[in-house]
């Protein structure tokens, strides 16, 4: 029988078109952006991991008068839309109470648009949690190769298209953006930022050699030399567990001796696997979510009068995000859940006895 070889060039071709989409998304969302988040001055790095954005945002009256925050958020591409959120107050350098708002915690909504070969914008509104149709305030940014404020992240904006784009690695530097700045980080000092501000790059790798070692370097901008090296380490799943939003899915009554929990893969079956952890104990990993169940069984009496069961994301498959599909037998009653973890957020059921 003949078979006839497919050339490696139109096979990279093929691979190239089922990929670039993905890959060019991300890349374009990637980056430093500039401009207005109601009315206030700000610096937004955003990193795409999968389908989620992390990142840090810094509001500044001036190179030295600023806040800064992580941020979460994920990337809706069949709106085209970006959707984030300031997450926790890692650096305060604020001066006087009425220079940024303390208040930081709203959701910003923009749409991602390109009016230009090289332009690329963010424009939208401010919603509160509450009040998810009532804007407070306005959203526009613009991305920008300037980098204002020096930190961890620069490293892997810089090198996203050349391995930098790794999601333990993303892991890591978000966990070490989350204990605030190092000592030796500064910004310039100007009663305002402008293009003179930007803090030139330093030391990355060539642009056309893969990141081989994960390291971030922490750098002194006063002497623009590297001075301290962190080698990363990917999280435990416990380090996961603690760091994601718990996000409550649904509740099922406890009755009878036991409840079997039933977990499949809710989605095309891609490599998804999970952890659970049960009022906040690690009860079993590495579960591997396929179209046949992984079946777990919980005695009724050991259990507590409410429990939370959360399913924590080991990663994200293929196609993100982690989906699994589970049922509850319990006595004679069956529920079912849809539960999605992602790298900001854990699904939560609640299990709670008569």
């Amino acid at each position: 029988m003949y078979t006839q070889k497919i050339p490696p060039f139109y096979l990279l071709t093929f691979l190239l078109n089922i990929l670039w989409p993905n890959i060019s998304s991300a890349q374009m969302i990637t980056g430093v952006w500039h401009g207005e988040i109601n009315n206030e001055r700000v610096e937004v790095k955003m990193i795409q991991n999968g389908d989620s954005i992390t990142g840090t945002s810094y509001y500044y009256q001036s190179g030295s008068n600023y806040r800064r925050y992580t941020i979460k958020g994920y990337f809706d591409q069949t709106e085209n839309r970006v959707v984030w959120w300031d997450d926790q107050l890692i650096e305060d350098k604020t001066r006087s109470v009425n220079s940024v708002s303390h208040r930081k915690r709203d959701k910003s909504r923009a749409d991602f648009n390109c009016p230009g070969p090289e332009t690329m914008k963010l424009d939208g509104q401010t919603f509160s949690d509450e009040v998810a149709e009532k804007p407070h305030g306005d959203v526009h940014l613009s991305k920008s190769e300037r980098v204002l404020f020096k930190d961890e992240w620069d490293y892997v904006i810089e090198n996203y298209l050349f391995g930098a784009n790794d999601p333990t690695l993303i892991d890591s530097v978000s966990l070490i953006a989350q204990q605030g700045p190092h000592e030796t980080r500064e910004v310039i000092e100007k009663n305002s930022v402008d293009d003179s501000t930007a803090i030139p790059s330093n030391q990355t790798p060539d642009q056309g050699q893969a990141i081989t070692k994960k390291q971030i370097v922490a750098t002194d901008v006063r002497s623009m030399e590297p001075v301290i090296t962190t080698n990363i380490t990917a999280p435990t799943i416990e380090q996961k567990f603690a760091s994601r939003d718990k996000v409550f899915t649904k509740e099922i009554p406890l009755s009878g001796d036991s409840i079997e929990l039933r977990f499949y893969d809710n989605a095309e079956i891609d490599g998804d696997s999970i952890s659970l952890f049960l009022n906040g104990r690690l009860i079993f990993e590495h579960i591997g979510l396929t179209e046949k169940a992984y079946v777990v069984k919980l005695a009724v009496n050991d259990l507590q009068d409410t429990n939370e069961l959360t399913m924590v994301a080991e990663n994200l498959g293929s196609i993100p995000p982690n989906t699994s599909y589970m049922v509850a037998i319990v006595g004679n009653n069956r529920y079912d859940a849809q539960l999605a973890s992602s790298e900001n957020s854990s699904a939560m059921i609640r299990l709670r006895k008569n």
